[in-house]
């Protein structure tokens, strides 16, 4: 086969077959294909889209790139995926909450870019927590404890690194066959039984539309499902912060307070629980979702979750008491400071994208994948959507390395809340299920 003529098959709106997309796929993951060649059959794909078999043919030479792991455990081995958002933590109370109701949790997460937090971000706030553990490691926590969330190794689908960075500087990120085979390419590698998608929509989200959201979850679940794994997915409401801090440290802490049962944000605990009773209806370890979702509010409430998470931490290098003693272990800013609203009236609109910006603004995030990252920075108390206020009541509360931090957070935190005369009608968080 020549690269080219498969170029032009797709330049020309014709459908390729699994052999021809397998050949592309593994002269990406050898280097065999130029990037020139790589960056056109992005775009191609990009203009003229791909079929549902094309998109599982594409998934599934990614994921075979590298290695795809298998499991010999007493217990379905499921995993979630958030397409990001500003105060998404609920990768750190629902994997070991579904631990603690019988399922293996082998998380593989990413870094944040762009206005949205990573999950291994935050685990990199935890002194000690071996984000990218040996291969062995990975599986003797996943087996003892029940769950480990660790970062994509070298050898986890290889071909989507070559391919998402070609995309990043060619204008074709935002395909939905290519952001699908991405997704579910790296998720598929870990070997799964089931998944389920949190994906949102608002302003704090890449897909900014309940239409745009819910073309990308059902690719996502038709693809997922035909590649094998069967998977459901979740479109949640971005317009406002899922929990009340944004930013590295501060996530960690408030999903400590979480665990310990210590602060729960309802948002947070409400989108944990509904993904939570997906996956374990799609495995059969609760008879349907309102069993699931009580078995993981149970998991929450008598502190199953928090020794499961507690167990993970110290298997990955972490310290033993962290659940006990989160505030002595976590970085602290420097500089800390309140940002009254100046207004009186109800939080009326909040631009979540500007929110995450001000923790970027501050080192909390990167602009470029190579960025180092302050894990102490960040917003906590961040008001919701319909909060009364008064002139002197805080906005948030800002943490950042300096005053010039602090100056430029601030500018954006008053940026992003408008105040009105009347609170907002209250919105849906889980605007609509695709299974």
């Amino acid at each position: 086969m020549l690269p080219q003529e498969i170029i032009i098959r797709k330049r020309d709106g014709g459908t390729l077959t699994p052999a021809e997309i397998r050949f592309m796929v593994e002269g990406l993951a050898s280097g065999a294909i130029t990037e020139g060649q790589v960056a056109a059959f992005a775009m191609a794909t990009f203009l003229r889209g791909m079929s549902t078999d094309e998109r599982v043919a594409l998934t599934l030479a990614m994921r075979d790139s590298g290695t795809v792991l298998a499991w010999d455990l007493p217990g379905p081995v499921v995993d979630k995926h958030s397409t990001g958002g500003v105060g998404d933590n609920v990768s750190l109370v629902l994997a070991p909450a579904l631990a603690a109701c019988g399922a293996f949790v082998p998380m593989i997460s990413g870094r944040g870019l762009g206005h949205t937090g990573g999950t291994l971000d935050k685990f990199d706030a935890i002194p000690g927590y071996r984000t990218q553990p040996d291969a062995d490691t990975f599986r003797r926590v996943v087996a003892e404890v029940g769950c480990a969330v660790i970062g994509q190794t070298a050898d986890i689908a290889p071909a989507d690194r070559r391919l998402y960075a070609i995309r990043d500087v060619t204008g074709t990120v935002e395909s939905i066959d290519l952001i699908t085979a991405s997704i579910l390419s790296k998720k598929l590698a870990a070997g799964l039984d089931a998944l389920v998608l949190d994906v949102k929509t608002g302003s704090g989200a890449f897909m900014a539309t309940p239409h745009e959201a819910r073309a990308l979850a059902e690719a996502l679940v038709e693809v997922a499902t035909g590649a094998g794994c069967p998977t459901r997915a979740l479109i949640t409401d971005m317009n406002e912060p899922l929990a009340s801090a944004a930013g590295n440290a501060l996530e960690v802490a408030n999903a400590a307070r979480f665990l310990r049962g210590d602060e729960i944000d309802a948002r947070l605990y409400d989108v944990a629980v509904a993904l939570g009773a997906e996956l374990l209806a799609a495995t059969g370890l609760a008879p349907d979702t309102a069993s699931g979702a009580q078995r993981i509010r149970n998991a929450f409430s008598t502190g199953a979750a928090a020794e499961r998470f507690d167990r993970m931490v110290a298997a990955l290098g972490g310290p033993a008491d962290f659940l006990a003693d989160f505030e002595r272990h976590l970085r602290v800013a420097p500089t800390v400071a309140e940002i009254p609203a100046n207004a009186e009236g109800f939080v009326a609109a909040i631009d979540t994208r500007a929110l995450g910006l001000a923790v970027v603004e501050i080192g909390g995030g990167r602009r470029r994948a190579s960025d180092p990252i302050d894990h102490s920075v960040g917003l906590e108390l961040l008001l919701p959507l319909g909060a009364s206020v008064e002139p002197d009541t805080p906005l948030a509360r800002i943490h950042a390395a300096d005053a010039h931090g602090l100056a430029a957070a601030e500018a954006r935190i008053r940026q992003a809340y408008r105040i009105g005369p009347t609170a907002p009608a209250e919105a849906p968080l889980i605007l609509g299920r695709i299974a």
